[in-house]
């Protein structure tokens, strides 16, 4: 990479004179811009690190879903440096010599510091395009390295041969910086995910991105999270989509798409029959935008999973939303619906739906407020469904009597190995109704009964189950007051030959010290434990209680080389 600078080390005569410069003359010359040229766009660079750049706009939520978790370098990239450092170096050093002899109190080693500080500025972003040649998976999230920074590392994805995921997520870059991907992207064929979630773009960034992405040939996975994009962007990516026939995976999570933007994305599902994953969780497409939504799904053979949480579709877009999903010609195998509004009476229509669909096979309806009534009726549809292995139920106002409708279906049903029933007051009855099924009957894998009222009565039922059940692996019991009485009874059931569990959630149950002195005396009793993970944090723990559970731990390791992790 070649650089331009106005000021050349090598031309520049040495200066021989002495000015007496004052503070505010010294302080303004180092406030002296320095320009170079990167892929031949300008760029300003401050002498004091800074780059000259356009406020970002708007909010700037920072989204986490679907991270790389490759360990890669972590120093945060400030401020670009300047190529041209040595140059400058000379011109201020020699400025500042010249004062400190005539009796100046230049800082002339803070001088020296700043732009050491700005060497190391570019090194790290060398290390950066290092990285981008060398690793196939490669996290920069949170880097902060701005648009500058973006169009110096672009360089290095336009000879990319090696990178095939790639986050820029979270580095303040905007609109303009999305102008670095123009030349780049359309000649690379190895890069398979690109996720620029959490910055600022907007509708302009993201109607740039997409006219670039238009003629790319290997880019399948895009994660364009919290980036303020609105219905103008939504309609450019729906371009995107009607032109584009390699994008398989798109998230558009948390940004403010409306009815008019669902009608764009509508339109693309029409003519499209690459896409496999739509994510539109938290924007605002309400019952009309779901009621869009649906008409292009008829039509769609390729979509398989289908994200739409939080969105306020109500009852009215769940029900338009199910005769679109009936009518689908393809094969949805993930549905998410969560936090929507949706009451008794919509989740009659997402019964009927599940009584007919043979492709689903995970379902969300957490959070809306389906009740009794409700749950009754999805119970219903479950026992003539063979296809569904997870179902979350959680937050939906379920009591006892429909928990035992539920359990019902456990008994024929060995195709569901996953029920989350968390944030509902089912309490020990409803536990009693679920647990007395689970001792013999069923396939579950994971249970979730967090936040469920149990109490000591309800931790019995579930330790009664233990003892019996040879298929739950992961429980979770957080919140439920279960206390040290609780605590025991489970440790009880860990005493026993359990082959199949292997994580225990019990934070937030008041467990004191004799709750954790039981369940440390359970692991060590227990030659042949299978649990490998154990939450007790946010409890009433001493250091007594900590001490016992990390002797027990100890113990089970130098028996039997298990490790057991322990929260607290």
């Amino acid at each position: 990479m070649t650089y331009a600078s106005t000021l050349s080390l090598y031309s520049h005569p040495k200066l021989s004179l002495r000015p007496r410069l004052s503070r505010s003359a010294y302080h303004a010359l180092l406030r002296n811009t320095i320009t170079f040229n990167v892929r031949r766009r300008l760029v300003v660079v401050t002498a004091d690190g800074g780059a000259s750049r356009r406020p970002s706009t708007g909010r700037r939520v920072v989204y986490r879903e679907s991270q790389s978790q490759t360990a890669l370098t972590t120093t945060p990239v400030k401020q670009v440096a300047s190529s041209v450092a040595p140059a400058a170096v000379f011109l201020v050093a020699t400025f500042a010599d010249s004062y400190m002899e005539s009796g100046g109190e230049t800082p002339y080693t803070e001088i020296i510091e700043d732009f050491s500080w700005r060497k190391e500025s570019k090194q790290t972003l060398n290390e950066f395009a290092k990285e981008l040649r060398s690793f196939s998976i490669v996290d920069m999230s949170g880097r902060n390295f701005g648009d500058e920074g973006l169009f110096f590392l672009a360089e290095s994805l336009g000879y990319n041969q090696t990178a095939e995921e790639v986050s820029f997520a979270a580095n303040g870059i905007t609109a303009a910086g999305i102008k670095a991907f123009d030349g780049v992207l359309q000649s690379n064929v190895i890069l398979k995910s690109l996720n620029l979630s959490g910055n600022p773009i907007g509708d302009e960034g993201v109607k740039c991105l997409c006219d670039i992405l238009v003629n790319n040939a290997g880019i399948q996975k895009l994660q364009l999270n919290s980036i303020d994009l609105g219905d103008e962007g939504a309609k450019a990516v729906s371009e995107l989509l009607k032109k584009n026939s390699n994008l398989r995976f798109l998230e558009l999570n948390n940004n403010m798409i409306e009815y008019s933007g669902f009608t764009g994305l509508a339109e693309a599902l029409l003519g499209n029959n690459t896409i496999r994953s739509i994510h539109l969780n938290g924007n605002y497409g309400g019952a009309l935008g779901a009621n869009a939504l649906a008409k292009g799904l008829e039509g769609n053979k390729s979509l398989r999973e289908l994200h739409l949480h939080g969105n306020s579709i109500g009852d009215e877009g769940v029900r338009a939303l199910m005769l679109g999903l009936s009518s689908h010609k393809g094969k949805l195998t993930v549905l998410d619906i969560g936090n929507n509004s949706i009451s008794a009476k919509g989740a009659f229509h997402v019964a009927e739906y599940i009584k007919n669909s043979k492709s689903l096979l995970w379902l969300n309806l957490y959070m809306n407020d389906i009740g009794d009534e409700g749950a009754k009726k999805i119970a219903d549809a479950l026992k003539q469904n063979r296809a569904i292995t997870t179902i979350d139920l959680g937050g939906n106002n379920i009591h006892a009597s429909a928990a035992a409708e539920l359990a019902q279906v456990l008994k024929d049903n060995s195709v569901i190995t996953t029920l989350d029933l968390a944030y509902n007051p089912i309490g020990a009855d409803g536990a009693k109704a679920i647990t007395e099924v689970l001792k013999f009957h069923g396939n579950i894998n994971t249970l979730k009964l967090g936040w469920c009222q149990l109490g000591v009565k309800g931790a019995e039922a579930v330790a009664d189950m233990l003892r019996y059940n040879t298929t739950i692996s992961i429980l979770d019991l957080r919140a439920n007051g279960l206390k040290n009485e609780g605590a025991k009874c489970l440790a009880q059931s860990l005493k026993v030959v359990n082959e199949a569990l292997s994580s225990i959630d019990l934070a937030f149950n008041e467990i004191r010290d004799d709750g954790a002195f039981a369940i440390a005396q359970a692991l060590k009793a227990n030659e042949d434990v299978a649990v490998t993970s154990i939450n007790l944090a946010s409890n009433f723990l001493t250091k007594y209680g900590q001490s016992a559970l990390t002797d027990a731990r100890d113990h089970v390791f130098e028996m039997n080389e298990k490790e057991v992790n322990i929260f607290f």
